[in-house]
């Protein structure tokens, strides 16, 4: 079972990747829509490309509310 600390590294490089951010710039507090300059699709594509990475499905409901980085780890630590 992982922990959010686990998965943590994971997600932030993937998404500092993704939208050509540095992952030594993130923070796991930041709010990631702030801190990638990203809106709500761009999140949903992120969540798809954390589904793969992590072999993961995450519902909608599941992400609704999530704002940070720590937060987005949080529910992907339960489905790991």
């Amino acid at each position: 079972m992982s922990t959010a600390n686990d998965v943590l590294p994971r997600l932030m490089t993937l998404a500092a990747e993704r939208f050509g951010k540095r992952s030594s710039e993130l923070r796991p507090a930041d709010d990631l829509f702030d801190a990638l300059g990203i809106d709500s699709v761009e999140a949903m594509s992120l969540v798809t490309a954390l589904e793969e990475r992590f072999g993961i499905e995450i519902p909608d409901y599941e992400v609704q509310d999530v704002r940070t980085f720590e937060e987005l780890a949080t529910v992907i630590a339960r489905r790991v």
